[in-house]
């Protein structure tokens, strides 16, 4: 099996988005088209495996060697840092990681001033570079999910999040105030599978780089 590509990709919107442009360069697998609770995938005939998985497991199964390519976000990338080759923006999947505070400090609150404060986020790591950046000494508390939450009941007056159309904190009264990072779903390369499967990894790198440039000539 060591002539096969394995591919690692997060369950939902952002596998369905990545086969769709995967399909484009011939890359396809017709058994994921069925109604099925499996989690990997193949198509023998191209010599293709696909891994549904956990969209921050990713890169792990593929900095492990488990996978040779993945699709993941921006966002989860700069959080893990991991060991990674990272050849392609695929421009899907777009959102924003932004600090984010009640509406009712709005009017007060100057982020210049800011010394000591507690963060809520799942993004501990990429939050404490930020304001280290900015010589802002924090408190982080991690939390896997509803991070608006945590303002609402006291748990902490500022979070960083990832938001996309900005509805969920508007439901609870929470603003935007800086932007952290701007996120895409990439591609990702395990390091030794390029080497070793160089000829075949290049050329979905190289089809696909060609898809988005296209995609991105069109649209301008």
């Amino acid at each position: 099996m060591s002539d096969w590509i394995t591919f690692a990709l997060p369950k939902g919107r952002i596998m369905q988005d990545s086969m769709e442009l995967f399909a484009r360069i011939g890359v396809t697998c017709p058994e994921m088209n069925e109604e099925s609770r499996k989690l990997v995938f193949e198509n023998p005939e191209q010599k293709f495996r696909f891994m549904a998985v956990r969209a921050t497991d990713v890169p792990t199964y593929v900095e492990y060697g488990c996978a040779d390519l993945g699709v993941v976000g921006k966002d989860t990338l700069l959080e893990q840092g991991k060991n990674l080759y990272e050849p392609l923006d695929l421009k899907f999947g777009y959102c924003r990681l932004v600090v984010a505070e009640p509406k009712s400090l709005q009017d007060s609150d100057n982020p210049l001033n800011w010394s000591n404060i507690r963060v809520a986020t799942k993004y501990p790591n990429v939050t404490e570079r930020y304001f280290a950046a900015k010589g802002v000494q924090v408190e982080l508390i991690k939390l896997y999910g509803s991070i608006e939450l945590a303002p609402l009941v006291g748990l902490s007056e500022r979070i960083v999040d990832l938001v996309s159309t900005g509805g969920t904190l508007k439901a609870n009264k929470l603003v935007e105030v800086e932007t952290i990072a701007e996120v895409t779903s990439r591609l990702i390369v395990n390091r030794a599978s390029l080497k070793t499967k160089h000829q075949r990894i290049s050329k979905i790198i190289d089809g696909l780089e060609k898809v988005i440039e296209d995609e991105v000539r069109i649209s301008q």
